[in-house]
């Protein structure tokens, strides 16, 4: 039952991850239904989830998309080996009902959540293909920001000329009209090392790049350094994200080169803002150039940005201690030193941007 419970509840990260309303509770209440129904059917899985973790209408295409990516897509034969056991479900949904066809197999623990954790640089292509498919569905959300612009509301503070307006249109005041701040999400600023070091996890990095800008094209940005500062925003805008990953590898001059962050920062504070916005910095902090003047430029960044973030791929290991020179540097400035090593990594990180 154990496993069972992790195959769900692994299911449900990666459809909040995806943008579907698959909280705590629905996710308890789908582990109920399931004490009812056979899991080794995957008919009954499959609608026991579609009618308890999604929110609104909209979530259903996407529960539809994430089924198909966490179990599979290929197919196999169903063989039952009883209720306590865990179900590895192999497409997106069942025979008929408007669904796809379904098949099952048994299984002792989730691949799929085991995937979920492990480092892309140990992965095999077909397992890091799997976990760019799953990057692929991710729906980044952000958290707002209150705009200076106001839109009418039923309460809140007085909306003085609006009420003025109508009072010498009507020649009284028929009601009061109130007003409030309308919100944005909040701008996101990412910078993804693409020095050899980071040449195994550069393209992960990049599809999650690509992530976040289909999500918010207005509001997100995003730039590769090395020994240079490429914005690569644009051509991250494709849809695909391999004709997106085809442009970006023409745009970038510097790859696996060295890394010089300091010297690029100053460039883009110089010809930028970042102010408000919430600061990605993807890197392992091998810098190659003046540690100082990428401590001077981490303390001018961290005064614009709303909150800076450091994601490097070894900090997911228990081990890991900041120790060269650009994490030593830029460390005092930071708000979140965060993994970016897994799928799982880059889900929280998303959770991360819809809470900063």
């Amino acid at each position: 039952m154990d496993e069972l419970v992790a195959t769900v509840t692994g299911f449900a990260r990666t459809l909040r991850a995806a943008g579907v309303g698959a909280d705590h509770e629905r996710t308890q209440t789908m582990l109920r239904a399931l004490d009812h129904l056979d899991v080794a059917e995957p008919r009954e899985v499959y609608w026991a989830g579609r009618l308890t973790l999604c929110a609104t209408p909209d979530d259903l295409p996407r529960y539809d998309r994430c089924f198909a990516a966490y179990f599979g897509g290929r197919k196999a034969a169903l063989v039952r080996t009883g209720a306590t056991s865990v179900t590895r479900h192999l497409a997106a949904g069942p025979e008929g009902d408007g669904g796809t066809d379904a098949a099952a197999a048994p299984a002792t623990a989730s691949p799929v959540e085991v995937l979920r954790h492990r480092d892309v640089a140990r992965l095999t292509d077909a397992e890091r293909a799997e976990v760019h498919r799953m990057l692929a569905l991710l729906r980044a959300r952000r958290a707002l920001r209150r705009s200076r612009r106001f839109e009418s509301a039923r309460r809140g503070p007085l909306d003085q000329r609006r009420t003025i307006r109508d009072a010498l249109r009507k020649g009284e005041i028929a009601r009061l009209r109130h007003r409030r701040h309308t919100t944005r999400p909040r701008a996101v600023v990412l910078f993804v090392d693409v020095s050899g070091s980071m040449a195994p996890y550069a393209e992960t990095l990049l599809r999650f790049a690509h992530a976040l800008v289909r999500s918010e094209p207005r509001h997100t940005r995003v730039y590769s350094v090395g020994t240079r500062l490429t914005s690569i925003t644009a051509e991250l805008r494709h849809r695909d994200p391999g004709t997106a990953l085809n442009e970006v590898s023409k745009a970038v001059p510097d790859w696996s080169g060295g890394t010089r962050l300091g010297e690029e920062l100053r460039e883009f504070l110089a010809r930028y803002s970042a102010r408000g916005a919430i600061v990605v910095i993807a890197s392992d902090g091998w810098e190659r150039g003046d540690p100082d003047l990428l401590r001077t430029q981490m303390a001018r960044l961290a005064r614009q940005a709303h909150r800076v973030i450091w994601v490097n791929p070894h900090k997911g290991y228990d081990d890991y201690q900041p120790l060269t020179g650009g994490m030593r540097a830029a460390l005092p400035y930071l708000d979140d030193l965060v993994a970016g090593h897994s799928l799982a990594a880059f889900e929280q990180l998303s959770e991360r941007l819809a809470h900063a």
